[in-house]
């Protein structure tokens, strides 16, 4: 996925009310668009280093928007948004072995009444669901963890997959680390045991989990390698 405007560095001020940041660029101060929901554990030290675009959209409010943040010497990707276009990318080059036969692939697929997945990949009749997730977290050296926050809408997202499955379809769940720094990915269960409880339900209901960590460049963010899970 490349970044449709060139990558501005700064530093970071604050954020505050989920959804702006304030970023020091030089000695100017900018307010970005602050596209994570999560708590963003781990991230938030005033001084790390940032990466911001600039809107294209000249109506917008906010004018820029928080990428990229640097902790140590690890980037770490926090535009939610961009989740799907990173792992849409390596699904249609054919660069995940999971998926190397696929016909056919549909974004944001409905299913039931109230529910929508992120992808619907079909092989001849073969129809399978993939739901995305985006991991910013670490506490411990080389271990990404998911959620940063109890995460109502993950846990539906499983208890959805789990009927899909039991309608015929192939179930995934998909977590992108958006981080350069880990080789393992587990649950955070002390911050969101009930979800950790349903994926291990959804696990024994056919449910395949994936893991891939991103390499960052000045141009964009990719999916890279294969990361293994700890259950």
């Amino acid at each position: 996925m490349n970044f449709k405007n060139t990558l501005i560095s700064g530093t970071l001020v604050k954020r505050y009310k989920r959804f702006f940041a304030d970023i020091k660029i030089g000695k100017k101060i900018v307010t970005a668009h602050c596209p994570n929901t999560g708590s963003m554990a781990g991230l938030l030290k005033k001084g790390n280093k940032v990466w911001i675009t600039r809107a294209t959209d000249p109506n917008r409010k906010l004018k820029f928007t928080l990428e990229i943040i640097q902790v140590g010497g690890s980037k770490i990707g926090v535009n939610t948004h961009s989740t799907n276009k990173i792992f849409f990318e390596a699904l249609e080059n054919n660069r995940l072995h999971f998926f190397k036969n696929v016909k056919k692939i549909e974004k944001e697929k409905r299913y039931g009444s109230n529910t929508r997945f992120d992808f619907l990949v079909t092989d001849g009749e073969k129809k399978t669901f993939i739901e995305v997730k985006n991991v910013t977290l670490s506490r411990e050296k080389k271990l990404a963890e998911f959620p940063d926050s109890i995460t109502t809408r993950g846990s539906k997202h499983l208890t959805e997959l789990i009927k899909a499955n039991k309608n015929g379809y192939k179930i995934f769940l998909a977590f992108v680390i958006q981080r350069n720094d880990c080789d393992k990915f587990s649950i955070a269960k002390d911050i969101d045991i009930n979800y950790a409880k349903l994926l291990t339900k959804a696990i024994k209901n056919n449910l395949n989990v994936i893991c891939y960590d991103c390499k960052f460049s000045s141009k964009g963010i990719k999916l890279n390698k294969e990361i293994k899970f700890h259950k």
